[in-house]
């Protein structure tokens, strides 16, 4: 079995590795510091198994998870980290197991073992998504930023530099900085994510940062269009233009 073990702390890897120093079967194909690193080893090596820090710099481990499935390769996954808060999120995103820093050479044993029974056993029902899981564990606290991948390349937008959303089938179109990024999310499901406060559903295929707005115009009886600071027009609906009075009313 592969292994790749992703942490930002020297000590917590070297405890890993030691520990499946004892286990001949598992070959340790990589070392990784932070998320991007991660991703670059799990496209080149493709472990079956990953030890996964969930709190990182640069990248966290569930926006780790989330841009291996973008790849459409998960590989199967014991979290190791300091924070138990996410240990039922953890399960519930199918993860092999929870290991909570400091652990015993007991206790990983079993977290390998039943590694190797997952490796060896019938293909189960499909892991939660990460996007789902990451929502969960921040405990209903808003999104602070989103990872897109596109190739080889992965961009994280920080939520205060994005324009607008705009719906594409099965896929988002982050427009952010003067570029379009596109991720596969569903509108609805980043809507979820978002802070109310800041970005509102204008329309069916919208979601707007309301510190772009500068007025709402009204074509005709029917239309209505969001001038944003740039001269950008995107359509709000009837009930768009709802949720905005309502939270001009409110503020």
């Amino acid at each position: 079995m592969k292994a790749l073990i992703i942490d930002d702390e020297d000590l917590a890897r070297a405890v890993v590795r030691e520990h499946l120093s004892a286990h001949p079967d598992v070959e340790v194909v990589g070392e990784c510091a932070n998320g991007f690193e991660a991703i670059k080893a799990a496209a080149h090596h493709q472990p079956e198994l990953i030890f996964l820090d969930i709190q990182m710099p640069k990248l966290d481990g569930f926006e780790v998870l989330e841009l291996l499935e973008a790849e459409g390769k998960r590989p199967a996954v014991v979290f190791v980290t300091a924070y138990d808060q996410h240990a039922l999120k953890a399960f519930e995103a199918h993860a092999v197991d929870y290991l909570l820093k400091p652990f015993s050479k007991e206790r990983f044993d079993s977290a390998l073992a039943k590694a190797r029974a997952l490796q060896s056993a019938q293909p189960s029902a499909p892991p939660a998504p990460a996007a789902e899981l990451a929502s969960s564990a921040r405990q209903g606290r808003p999104l602070e930023r989103i990872v897109v991948k596109d190739g080889p390349k992965v961009t994280v937008v920080h939520l205060d530099r994005l324009d607008w959303v705009q719906a594409q089938d099965d896929y988002v179109l982050l427009r952010t900085e003067g570029k379009n990024l596109l991720k596969q999310q569903t509108l609805a499901s980043l809507e979820t994510q978002l802070d109310s406060s800041r970005f509102i559903r204008i329309h069916r295929s919208y979601i707007l940062n309301l510190d772009r707005l500068v007025r709402v115009e009204q074509d005709s009886k029917e239309h209505r269009d969001a001038i944003l600071r740039d001269g950008t027009r995107l359509p709000v609906s009837r009930a768009g233009f709802q949720r905005l009075r309502e939270l001009w009313e409110g503020a």
